[in-house]
């Protein structure tokens, strides 16, 4: 019997600061990732995606100049895929919001990483999403592009 997955989906947030290109990465406990969460019930995962890094970064000027092209991650945890779009912003104020559910903020730690700096600090997994946003920089914005990384065929719960 089949597991359904359970979608997470999350941006990849990207800024200009001067010359440098700059990622936003989170850091809960000593795991850095990109802002993302699990989709609700009846929600489209772009639609997830902006509400999550709405939630833990306070960014909602997100320019999601590449369309809505997109990268998944093999499963992982306990049946999770995770879901990546890229978008640009112009802001670099982060306000890590409270999780309702802890009373807490989710992540300890925000860093406007350069690419350099983000391979140091993301796990493999994550890594392979920055390769695929820094791959899809350098592609003209709005050309069609889904990628999976190296996940297996199976049904997810969207």
């Amino acid at each position: 019997m089949k597991r359904r997955l359970i979608l997470s989906a999350g941006v990849v947030p990207v800024r200009r600061i001067g010359s440098e290109r700059r990622f936003l990465i989170l850091r809960c406990y000593s795991y850095w990732d990109f802002p993302k969460g699990e989709t609700e019930p009846g929600e489209d995962p772009l639609s997830a995606a902006r509400r999550e890094v709405a939630e833990e970064t306070g960014l909602i000027d997100l320019d999601f100049r590449w369309g809505s092209s997109f990268v998944e991650t093999p499963p992982y945890g306990r049946g999770k895929v995770a879901r990546y779009y890229l978008a640009e912003t112009s802001r670099g104020d982060v306000a890590l919001g409270i999780n309702p559910q802890l009373g807490f903020p989710e992540h300890q730690e925000f860093r406007w990483a350069t690419e350099a700096e983000a391979r140091t600090l993301l796990n493999d997994r994550v890594g392979a999403v920055l390769d695929w946003a820094v791959r899809r920089i350098g592609e003209s914005p709005g050309a069609p592009a889904a990628e999976s990384l190296n996940r297996p065929p199976e049904d997810r719960q969207a």
